[in-house]
Formats: structure tokens, C-alpha cells, sequence
């Protein structure tokens, strides 16, 4: 490009801000007179070009900065079409599309009817008291501005820290908090609402006392004064529902980095605090002490994923001791506060069962600049509940070095916690295999046990030896736990029956079955509260027989949907009665909760109390209390529908087979009033992510039920049924490697021939136009997205990634499942990396990313250089880069932008989509055997808005400009 239509360029953009001010929410920005579009004009070209290109970048930097990151410039209008589907909008003018791709000042909303549906208000969320006879209905506000996303956070250690709030940074929160009274006939009593708190405040942590009696929780404001921003502990009582500070000092904070508050006893909480002595943060020096040095000069292997976040420096490791030191504090609801134990980095607290002691653990030095803060140097202590210190459990070191492969874990004792069923004993589990999977040994792990304070000499006893990893443990008493174990390259899981309290009982096995199977799933053991706030099995007794007697609650997979189902199973002899099932004609029903454990001791079935919830393809979810023995139900929410709508949508599960025999299914969601004999097939949107299995058998099960409610999230590809779309929500796409075989070893080659089924199907049916079909994902889906688009061509007319990993030698030690290096299966890496096969991609590709992107491998490197791999090979192409967003978009700016830019894309690409691809003969294949092709349509040169970074090549000319004048 010559200096002179450079200049032309820069003119241009610089005049939109001056020609247009109507179309800015803001006051235009004035230039200096040396800025003018005519000055510019005149100066002579010999050298200035480089300062133009700088001052130009600067102007369009400075006028993003002025706009208010809640406007929103511009709604979309749209009309209907008359095969039912939405035509483009024909609204925008060149002139706004020009400044909307050059700028990229306005975030932009989608068409009115996603925009209602996404700010419908939310839901409560529900939480019941110990005692069950009080509901809290903790009330929520849609979603937030991008201010509250884009203040300021320190990224350190893999945690993102608020240093205005000391807290985790996007945390959302709560508006307001309903109690309500259950009452015997399942009704509720009229709102009490908690109160005495500023207005506009925002609420965390909510927890009951364990009497039930009160709640504590955080409250904070978002004011520029420091300390206002700080989280403080308030407490409420229940029957009034009048709210006071916890402490009477203005000075004292809540530290919630890690752990934030327990309740020890009913009147009293052991609460993180900021010290009181702490001063200024460190300030980073100017110049530093020295280079950034990392050596393995002794030669150690470690190999570790990509890991964001983490600690660069000494001033980073000052700066998170600086946030996450706490100061333990005792504080009782009289106003006591006493100071326990020294300030430290501490991650937990767990009180015991008896309320005596109290388990501590805490991280400290020497960090590392490799892994996260959870495998830094771990220290776990035993103290009293006043904070007397009484002994160290462990002191585990420095854990960089743990195995890639899935079920490697940290050396030494791990998962320390006290057994739910007795006043103070604790248990753990300690590895035999130095932590790595791949070693072969038996036993793998052994389960210890041991009392808090043992006597003199008395060394830790053997629970129970397992040759699989350990999963969990569910207590009762001495005389019945169940232990749970797994091993995900076979996908074995079994669960065992132990007696803790006798060495006479030999353990045996109860479940041994396949993770996969879903139809084999005998359900989980339902637990029930006890006095001391724990849980332990919930037993139940049936009058006049004898037998030992536990409720298992199943999700009743089936061949035509999950069934969803309530067992009382006899724990000695495996025989189980069905004592309550779902609906299967119409209604999707759950079991929730036990609601009828207030009492000790074994539940008599005939006062048994669940917690239920109901609803159907057209009926949002509702919550009911069903009581025995009659089993009547008693409704106890009425919840609006969300989004009316829809309520009329139309849903079926559908099911398929792959060419290779495979059974698969997908949701198929049309229009409300669809008919395809009438309305003809639709444009459609296939949204999906891989999932791998070790059998064709297991891929092949159903999974979901076709009575669901159809629970519409801010970016749902459902959104788009409001546009007139057929939607095939969640095809199976197994990858699967029987055997000894590696699924990802055939993972093109199966992940097109699910993807053929699947568009083959929804062709079948008549519901969607071949030529109007559309995929996307997200993250993993995002990577699928580019594979078929690459690999697939022929199946769809665009796509739509969202923040994917395209190119896999960026994460050469594992990625999702895969716990092979680079270097031990290179050509599967490569092969499956689209970025690889950039040079084949033709159809056009939106790829969508958040710029703080924490979720390991998905950088935002990865779109942005996949995006560069695209434009090199002059694929048809856009990248839209969210200021301030992670792995998932939180702000309403941003989200709104990611519907708009995704409708656009639907309607320019898949909407208006009608040239038909003609398979050449002689075209080449790619390796998965499918037949790649160059005709595809011309960029059209207008584009729509852009408030984020967006890059594009729908304009022709642009690929010279700096990527900044793209904004």
C-alpha cells in the first residue's frame, strides 16, 4: 500500500468520528487542529506515514477509553423471510458499517428477540435450613456490566485476586435474601426478608448456623473508597430477619482469596481476616534485581500442562503472600473476637464434628513459577478450637513434578478430612505408586485412619487397600461405610462395602462395573444430615423386617432417555425395590434432597420426606415436597417461564447410526409453530463437543431425557430457535479407542463421520436446507468446529468457534483426555490440530475469544495465530478478541456482542448461503479421506460493528493495515 492510500485510509477513519456524532453514546473526541482530517490531508508525505499510522492508533485508543463500558449503540432490526427463517438486516449503512469495521468503538446488540430472552430476570437460587423447615430464596440480578469484569486483578499463582475486595476477582453475587417458612401442608409462609444492610449491597457466602437459628454472609459495595469495597461478615436471625455486622470494629475484613468463614458452633465463626497489620502493597521496582533465572541442572523430569497465571517473579510472590496472608479469627455472635494462630497463607478450615478441634491447612515458600498455588508446599496442622496448636499432619513439598497422565496425584498424605460419623477422627489416603499412573503396583492407595490426639505411640490404622484410585468415602457408623474407587483408562469404577469398626468383616465389593455403562448405573447412596452438621448414609428401616436398608437415587438411563428413579436397596443382600420413579410420558422428575433427616438414626420408610423437582419440554423446572406413605406432593414453587416465548418450542430426541455401526443421538429443537410440510426445511445450527469412550457400546447409549425443560443460557445456540432456526443440540460425537488402541488416533476420521450422520439426519427429516447449515462449539467444541471445517467441508456452510485451542505442539504435555506427549505421538498431535490444515479451511469461520483467558491450553494466542494462519491463506475469516473476559463471557457488553456477531454471521453465511458445493472429481483429498474444495463464495465487502477487537478478512485491501487499525 503507497504512502498516499495509506494516508487516505487514516483520514477516512479519523473523519467517521467527526461526520457521525449521533452514532456515538458519547461527546466526540476533539482534535487538535494538527489532527484535522484537512491538516493531515496537506502535510507533505516525505516521512510522516509512520507517525500518521502512531497517531492514528492513538486517537482510536484514546476515543475506546472514553466510551462507557455499559453502552451500547445500536439494536438490529430484523424481518421476516417467507420460508419462515430471518432475512440480514438491511438497515446498517455503508457508512456505519465502514466505521463499525475500522473502529471498533461500539459493542453491539442482537436482534430483539435473543436481547428479551437474555435479559429475562433470573431465578433464586434455593437453600433449605438443617432442620428443613425454612427456605431461603437468594435472589439474583441478570448479567453484570463489563466495569465490574474489567477492574483491576493481579494474576498470580493461577488465581485471579480483586485487590480492592481482597476476593476472588468476577465473583458473582446476591441482591437480597427471602426466608420463608415451610409449612406442614407444603405451602410456604409469607417473606421475611433480611434487612439493616446498606442498599445495593452485595451478598456472598451465604451459610446457615448449624441450629438453623441465624445466617452469616459478606456483604460489599462497588465504590471507589477502598475499604468499602472489602468484604465484611454480617450475621441475621432467621425469625426476624434483622442483619448486624459480625464485629463491632470498622477494621476487620473478610480475606475470601481462599476460604472465607465456618460457623465452630451455633454462636460462634472462625473467619479469614485481612491482618490488621498490614501495611501498602509491595510496589514493583523500576529496575529489576536481576535476570529471570529457571534451571533443571539435576536433571529433573517435569512435564506439566499450560498452566496460565502463574507467578513471574520475586515481587509476584510478594504480592500473593501480600493478598492471600490471613489472619484466623474467633469471633462469637456477643462480640468476642480473639486472634488464633500466627498469620499465614491459609486455604481451609475445617472444623470437627464434635466442635473441638479444628483442621488447618496452609501454603507457603518456596513457590513455584511452573504449577498453580494448589501444588505449592502444603502444610496441614491440628489445632484446638480455641487455635492451642496440638500437632503437624504433613508438611508436603513443592509438587511440580506430578505425572501428566490422568490419575496421577501428589506424593504423601492427601484428602485429610474427619470421618462424618464420629466426634473426632480423621482419615486420609496416601499413594503406594509415587503418584504416577503409570506405574503398576498393588496396592495404589491405602486409606488410613487415626484419632485427633492418639495415645502415646499409637501410630495411624489401615482402613482399607485399594488397587484402583480412591474416590471418596460415604460413612454411616462402625459397622457400614461405602468406598469408592476408579481408573479412567479402563474406565472401571467399583465401590465397596467395609465395616470401619470391625477387623473381623472382610470388605467386599458391591458395584463393579464400567463408568461408561449409564444403563448399568445403579444409582448414589443418598445421605441425611446429622445433629452435628456432617453426613453420613442415610439408612432406612422397613417395619417388621429386618435388613440394613440405603436409598439409591438414579438417573435411570435408558434406551429412550433417563428415567430418573428412587431405590431402597438392601446393602447384605442386593435386592432393591423401587419405591419411586419419573414420569416418562410427559414429565422429567428428580430427586433433589432428603428432606427428612432432622432426626438420628434410621429413617422408618414411612416418614420419608424428599425434595422433588418436575418439568417437562414446555414447563420450566417447579419443586416439590413428596412425603410416604401416601406420596402426595405438595408444590411449593411457581416459578414464571423465562422466556414465553418459546414455551411452544418443539423438541425430540432423535437417534442415528454412524457408517461404522456406531448408535448415536443429538436434541432436535425446532421453531415454536414449525411445519416443515409447510414451512419448508429450515437454516440450521449443530452446536456440540466431543466426548471419548473406550467402547462403541458405551458411545452408543442414550444420555438425557426428551422431557427436559429446554434451559436456555446468555449464549445458547437455543437463542437462535427465536430467529427461526432448526437447532441439533448436542450430537454425540464419540471418539473412541477400544482396547489398547488411542481414540485421538482416529480422531479426524470419526469426528467427520459423526458429524456426516448427524447433518445426513437432520436432512432426512426435512427440517434443515443442506446448504444452510452451520456448527459451532465451544473451547473443545470450538477445536471441533475447525477440524470439521477443515476436514469436512462438504457438511456445512460456516462456522463458529469459540474459544478453542487450534494448534496442539502449543500444549505438547496433554490436552483435554490425552496424557501422551508431543513427542510420543507426534503425528497425532498434528494431525489433530486444525491450524495445521489452515490452508484447507475455505468455508468462512468466526472465531471468537476472551482477551484473559485463564483456562489452560486455550490461550488467546491460540485464535489469534490460527487467525493469522487463516488470512495467510485467504480464507474467509473474523476474530473478535472481549476485552476483560475468560474462558467464558460474563459481562452483558460482551455477551450481547457475541450474540450479535454470531447472528450476523448466521444470517450473511447460512441464511443467504445458496450456492451448492459441486464435488470435483478431480479435487484433492484431504488425509481423513474427505474431498476438499476451492469453489466457495467471494468476501463480501461490508461489515458488521465491532465494539472488542475484531480482525476480518471480509474487506479487501485491509490485509496490509496494522492489525490496531482494525479495532
Amino acid at each position: 500500500m503507497n504512502d498516499r492510500m495509506l494516508v487516505h485510509k487514516v483520514c477516512h477513519r479519523l473523519s467517521l468520528l467527526s461526520l457521525t456524532p449521533h452514532t456515538l453514546p458519547f461527546k466526540p473526541v476533539q482534535f487538535p487542529s494538527a489532527l484535522s482530517p484537512a491538516s493531515i490531508g496537506a502535510r507533505p508525505l516525505n516521512g510522516t506515514v509512520r507517525s500518521l499510522r502512531t497517531t492514528a492508533v492513538m486517537a482510536t485508543s484514546r476515543l475506546r477509553n472514553l466510551v462507557p463500558v455499559n453502552a451500547v449503540a445500536s439494536e438490529d432490526g430484523s424481518g421476516r423471510a417467507s420460508n419462515g427463517s430471518v432475512s440480514s438486516t438491511a438497515a446498517t449503512t455503508a457508512l456505519e458499517d465502514e466505521e463499525d469495521s475500522t473502529l471498533g468503538v461500539r459493542y453491539r446488540l442482537p436482534p430483539q428477540e435473543i436481547k428479551d430472552i437474555v435479559d429475562a430476570p433470573p431465578l433464586p437460587a434455593l437453600s433449605f435450613s438443617p432442620h428443613r423447615d425454612k427456605i431461603l430464596f437468594l435472589k439474583r440480578r441478570s448479567l453484570p456490566p463489563l466495569a465490574e469484569i474489567a477492574r483491576p486483578e493481579e494474576k498470580l499463582a493461577g488465581v485471579r485476586i480483586d485487590g480492592k475486595c481482597n476476593t476472588r476477582t468476577r465473583m458473582s453475587f446476591y441482591t437480597g435474601i427471602g426466608i420463608h417458612q415451610l409449612l406442614p401442608d407444603g405451602t410456604l409462609g409469607p417473606e421475611i426478608e433480611v434487612h439493616g444492610f446498606p442498599d445495593g449491597a452485595k451478598i456472598n457466602f451465604v451459610t446457615w448456623s448449624p441450629d438453623g437459628r441465624r445466617l452469616a454472609f459478606s456483604i460489599r459495595f462497588d465504590e471507589e473508597e477502598s475499604t468499602s469495597s472489602k468484604l465484611k461478615v454480617w450475621v441475621a436471625q432467621v425469625e426476624t430477619g434483622i442483619a448486624r455486622p459480625l464485629f463491632k470494629s470498622d477494621e476487620i475484613f473478610l480475606n475470601a482469596v481462599f476460604d472465607n468463614f465456618v460457623w465452630v458452633n451455633d454462636s460462634s465463626l472462625l473467619v479469614c481476616t485481612i491482618p490488621l497489620s498490614r501495611g501498602d502493597p509491595p510496589k514493583k521496582p523500576w529496575v529489576p534485581f536481576g535476570p529471570k533465572i529457571q534451571s533443571n541442572e539435576q536433571k529433573s523430569i517435569i512435564q506439566v500442562r499450560t498452566f496460565q497465571d502463574l507467578l513471574k517473579d520475586e515481587y509476584d510472590q510478594d504480592l500473593f503472600d501480600y493478598y492471600a496472608t490471613t489472619q484466623l479469627v474467633l469471633a462469637s455472635l456477643d462480640g468476642t473476637v480473639k486472634e488464633i494462630g500466627p498469620p499465614a497463607v491459609y486455604t481451609s478450615m475445617d472444623p470437627s464434628p464434635d466442635h473441638k478441634y479444628l483442621l488447618i491447612s496452609s501454603i507457603h515458600r518456596p513457590y513455584s513459577f511452573i504449577v498453580p498455588c494448589g501444588r505449592f508446599p502444603k502444610k496441614v496442622d491440628l489445632w484446638t478450637a480455641d487455635g492451642k496448636f496440638i500437632r503437624e499432619l504433613c508438611d508436603l513439598p513443592l509438587a511440580e513434578d506430578i505425572p501428566i497422565a490422568t490419575n496421577s496425584v501428589r506424593r504423601g498424605m492427601r484428602s485429610i478430612n474427619w470421618r462424618a460419623d464420629k466426634p473426632s477422627t480423621l482419615y486420609w489416603v496416601e499413594t503406594q505408586d509415587e503418584g504416577d499412573a503409570k506405574v503398576d503396583v498393588s496396592p495404589r492407595d491405602i486409606i488410613y485412619t487415626q484419632p485427633a490426639e492418639p495415645l502415646e505411640g499409637e501410630g495411624p490404622t489401615i482402613l482399607h487397600k485399594l488397587d484402583l484410585r480412591y474416590g471418596g468415602i460415604s460413612w454411616s457408623d462402625d459397622s457400614l461405610a461405602l468406598v469408592y474407587e476408579s481408573w479412567y483408562k479402563t474406565r472401571r469404577t467399583r465401590t465397596w462395602v467395609i465395616s470401619p469398626g470391625s477387623n473381623d468383616v472382610s470388605p467386599r465389593i458391591l458395584f463393579d462395573r464400567s463408568s461408561e455403562d449409564v444403563y448399568s448405573d445403579p444409582g448414589s447412596p443418598m445421605l441425611r444430615r446429622t445433629p452435628a452438621g456432617t453426613y453420613v448414609l442415610a439408612k432406612v428401616k422397613k417395619e417388621n423386617e429386618e435388613g440394613t436398608y440405603i436409598l439409591l437415587n438414579g438417573n435411570g438411563a435408558t434406551p429412550e432417555g433417563n428415567i430418573p428413579f428412587l431405590d431402597l436397596f438392601d446393602i447384605n443382600t442386593g435386592n432393591k425395590e423401587r419405591i419411586w420413579k419419573s414420569d416418562k410420558e410427559k414429565y422429567y422428575e428428580t430427586v433433589v434432597a432428603l428432606m427428612s433427616d432432622e432426626k438420628e438414626g434410621d429413617l422408618p420408610i414411612d416418614h420419608l420426606k424428599i425434595l422433588t423437582s418436575k418439568e417437562s419440554k414446555t414447563e420450566n423446572t417447579q419443586y416439590y415436597i413428596l412425603s410416604w406413605p401416601e406420596k402426595k406432593a405438595f408444590q411449593i414453587t411457581n416459578f414464571p417461564h423465562p422466556y414465553p416465548q418459546l414455551a411452544s418450542l418443539q423438541k425430540e430426541m432423535v437417534k442415528y447410526q454412524r457408517k461404522d455401526g456406531v448408535q448415536l443421538t443429538a436434541t432436535l429443537y425446532l421453531p415454536p409453530g414449525y411445519d416443515p410440510s409447510r414451512d419448508g426445511p429450515l437454516p440450521c445450527l449443530v452446536w456440540s463437543y466431543p466426548g471419548e469412550f473406550k467402547s462403541k457400546e458405551a458411545a452408543g447409549q442414550v444420555r438425557g431425557s426428551p422431557n427436559e425443560f429446554a434451559g436456555i443460557g446468555p449464549t445458547s445456540a437455543l437463542l437462535w430457535l427465536a430467529r427461526r432456526f432448526a437447532i441439533l443440540s448436542g450430537p454425540t460425537i464419540p471418539i473412541i479407542g477400544e482396547g489398547d488402541d488411542e481414540a485421538n488416533d482416529r480422531y479426524v476420521e470419526q469426528l467427520v463421520a459423526s458429524a456426516e450422520a448427524a447433518v445426513e439426519e437432520v436432512v432426512r427429516r426435512g427440517v434443515a436446507h443442506p446448504n444452510k447449515i452451520a456448527v459451532g462449539g465451544h473451547s473443545y467444541g470450538a477445536f471441533m468446529t475447525a477440524n470439521l471445517l477443515a476436514h469436512a467441508p462438504h457438511l456445512f456452510s460456516c462456522g463458529i468457534a469459540r474459544s478453542g485451542a487450534y494448534n496442539r505442539t502449543l500444549t505438547p504435555f496433554g490436552f483435554q483426555n490425552e496424557d501422551r506427549t508431543l513427542w510420543e505421538a507426534t503425528s497425532t498431535y498434528v494431525k489433530m490440530s486444525p491450524f495445521m490444515s489452515a490452508n484447507k479451511i475455505k468455508k468462512p469461520i468466526l472465531l471468537i475469544h476472551g482477551e484473559e483467558d485463564s483456562n489452560p491450553g486455550t490461550l488467546t494466542m491460540q485464535s489469534d495465530r490460527f487467525f493469522n494462519a487463516l488470512k495467510g491463506h485467504g480464507a474467509l475469516c473474523r476474530l473478535v478478541i472481549l476485552p476483560y473476559e475468560s474462558h467464558g463471557y460474563a459481562s452483558r457488553e460482551s455477551i450481547m456482542h457475541v450474540l450479535w456477531e454470531t447472528d450476523r454471521w448466521l444470517q450473511k453465511y447460512c441464511v443467504s448461503h445458496t450456492s451448492t458445493v459441486n464435488v470435483d472429481p478431480d479435487a484433492s483429498k484431504d488425509d481423513s479421506g474427505t474431498v476438499s474444495t476451492d469453489s466457495e463464495s467471494k468476501a463480501i465487502a461490508a461489515s458488521g460493528g465491532s465494539g472488542p477487537e475484531v480482525s476480518n478478512t471480509e474487506h479487501e485491501g485491509f490485509d496490509s493495515l496494522p492489525r490496531s487499525l482494525l479495532w
